[in-house]
């Protein structure tokens, strides 16, 4: 309805433009999906899924604190996140382990984790909005993949930020288990301590060993 590969401004703060568009449509549970965690050599892949009320008044007056997850300081987001889950009809994240990313691919596996979380709705959305990365081919509910789409989607910046904060709490629990990677402080990514501490411990079984290692 939007077309494939809709181009949003990236100068743009969230709004509920794509949203409305679809609502006018009739098409009343639209859900906005981002992920979190693509890129980190641990830990698993996270993808947000969030559904907001159509037609809600001061929608986006009550989810002011809202913008793309890499926008926002830690407790900013923490600070924002129980506030979209209030205002949300429904959420979820979905997850798919390292060792399965490193069984199928960094791509099948966060198309996994999203297909987890739309699975797991009360309700099948009559349409999603996604970010331009996270195209779900396998799921037939029709979508439209937006460029900047965490930036200017209010919908998938909530799904960015709840795909985030519910990951970076997981990494916490993950780095009691497997303490000397600093896995509560870098959520997994390559940095160079952690990158470092690798290669003098190895890996752990929340790595994935199918990632480079080189910066």
């Amino acid at each position: 309805m939007l077309g494939a590969g809709y181009m949003a401004s990236k100068n743009d703060l969230p709004n509920i433009k794509y949203e409305q568009t679809l609502w006018r449509a009739g098409l009343l549970c639209v859900a906005g999906v981002d992920e979190a965690g693509r890129g980190a050599l641990a830990g698993p892949v996270a993808v947000g899924i969030v559904v907001l009320p159509p037609n809600k008044p001061h929608l986006l007056r009550a989810l002011a604190c809202v913008r793309d997850s890499k926008q926002l300081t830690a407790l900013q987001r923490n600070h924002c996140a129980p506030l979209i889950k209030s205002m949300a009809e429904e959420w979820r994240v979905g997850f798919t382990s390292a060792e399965d990313i490193d069984l199928i691919g960094i791509v099948a596996a966060t198309r996994l984790a999203a297909t987890k979380a739309l699975r797991s709705l009360n309700q099948n959305p009559d349409y999603l909005l996604t970010d331009f990365r996270l195209d779900l081919p396998e799921i037939e509910t029709p979508q439209t993949s937006l460029v900047k789409g965490d930036v200017c989607c209010l919908s998938i910046a909530a799904a960015s930020i709840l795909a985030k904060t519910t990951r970076d709490a997981l990494m916490c629990e993950i780095d009691e288990q497997y303490p000397g990677y600093g896995l509560g402080q870098n959520k997994g990514y390559g940095t160079q301590a952690h990158r470092t501490s690798i290669i003098g411990s190895g890996y752990s079984a929340v790595h994935r060993k199918s990632f480079s290692l080189k910066a």
